[in-house]
């Protein structure tokens, strides 16, 4: 599911309506928490023109910090202690033989779900380290309308995998 939500979280280029095709083919007959939210999702951006949908990528997740991808930002915000969060995650991609190909900051959050993905329980640590950043992503992509609040829940539910609830 990670690999799945990473691929629809990048910026919708040429490559993304093969993206998306690729996550509908690998998790098209499956069910559950994580699922369910990104079959959604594709299913609500399937005729949503491609320029269409990268102006609103660029709305919803470049011009509000509080709906920004990095997730970093949400700890640290923007100060010197962030430089040293972002080095700490970039050594520890390097400590499980992974570094991110796309030249983003490793604090992207497609770059975090795909580590997640190369590297599961190094990724899922990751991932829950930054639970509360992505509860607030949650959040604001609720207060904003946003299709991509379902791939956010489908990330939230991997992550409550597991967990018994009380």
């Amino acid at each position: 599911m990670h690999r799945a939500a990473s691929l629809l979280l990048q910026y919708p280029d040429q490559r993304w309506p093969a993206h998306r095709a690729l996550v509908l083919e690998s998790i098209g007959g499956l069910r559950g928490p994580a699922a369910e939210p990104l079959l959604r999702f594709c299913r609500r951006t399937a005729d949503t023109p491609l320029l269409d949908l990268a102006a609103q990528y660029a709305t919803t997740f470049d011009r509000s910090r509080r709906r920004t991808l990095y997730l970093t930002h949400y700890t640290d915000g923007d100060t010197r202690r962030r430089g040293a969060s972002l080095a700490a995650l970039k050594a520890r991609y390097r400590q499980h033989g992974w570094e991110p190909s796309d030249g983003e900051l490793p604090d992207h959050l497609p770059a975090v779900l795909e580590f997640a993905a190369r590297c599961p329980t190094a990724g899922r640590a990751v991932l829950h380290e930054h639970r509360g950043a992505l509860a607030l992503l949650a959040t604001a992509l609720a207060s904003h309308g946003s299709p991509y609040l379902d791939v956010i829940r489908a990330v939230r539910a991997t992550l409550d995998e597991g967990v018994r609830r009380l």
